[in-house]
């Protein structure tokens, strides 16, 4: 009988690969990268990685008594995920952004919309659903964060102190993978297993469409 972390994995497969086939990605996969692509791509992890853990802090609030046991779990992912925005922020400045006027940068629509599914999924439908997105971003973040940062260190010829967050994250979420798996399989409640999916679909076109908006390399090279 299969778990329901194998059933989500196979019912996103079509999403996962509107992501994965990004232009963006598949250039840098192949060793083709600029420095505007990598800013471009920090930029928007800031403005969706700042809202982490108010969205954990939300969906902890929104769970009856019968849940606290995923409350608690919340309460550790809260933990390892504060303050990631600020790393992002060091990294920017080693490649030569201004941190300031990136904290205060205008997020691209894409990022826009998908923080703001995020939000109505918590507060307006089933605030479970979040675990969808988790899934996308920890998912994504071990099957290319630590080989992107390796192509991109070496194209770019940029110092380790450019990624504290891109290369930690590859490692760091295979752990936190773990630790997801095991939480969702103990959810019991075919609505809350439909709400995760719902939202693992439509985050995965709408972090791909993040991915997409980014000037390609490619385009870039032809003009």
């Amino acid at each position: 009988m299969k778990t329901f972390y194998e059933s989500l994995i196979e019912s996103t497969e079509k999403e996962r690969n509107y992501l994965l086939s990004s232009p963006v990605l598949v250039e840098c996969m192949q060793g083709n990268v600029s420095i505007e692509q990598y800013i471009g791509f920090l930029k928007e992890a800031f403005h969706h990685v700042k809202h982490t853990v108010p969205l954990f802090m939300n969906c902890g609030g929104r769970l009856s008594d019968e849940y606290e046991w995923l409350r608690e779990a919340i309460a550790e992912y809260i933990e390892e995920e504060i303050g990631h925005q600020e790393w992002i922020l060091n990294d920017l400045a080693v490649c030569g952004a201004d941190k300031q006027a990136m904290r205060n940068s205008t997020p691209d629509m894409n990022t826009e919309l998908m923080v703001s599914y995020a939000y109505d999924t918590v507060n307006r439908k089933n605030p479970i659903g979040l675990f969808g997105m988790v899934f996308v971003l920890e998912g994504t973040s071990i099957a290319l964060a630590t080989q992107a940062a390796g192509i991109i260190k070496e194209k770019l010829e940029l110092p380790n102190n450019a990624f504290s967050y891109l290369a930690s994250h590859g490692s760091l979420d295979i752990k936190h993978i773990e630790f997801y798996k095991d939480l969702v399989n103990k959810f019991d409640c075919e609505q809350d297993k439909e709400a995760v999916i719902h939202c693992a679909k439509i985050v995965y076109i709408l972090y791909a469409n993040i991915f997409r908006a980014l000037p390609s390399f490619n385009n870039k090279q032809a003009a």
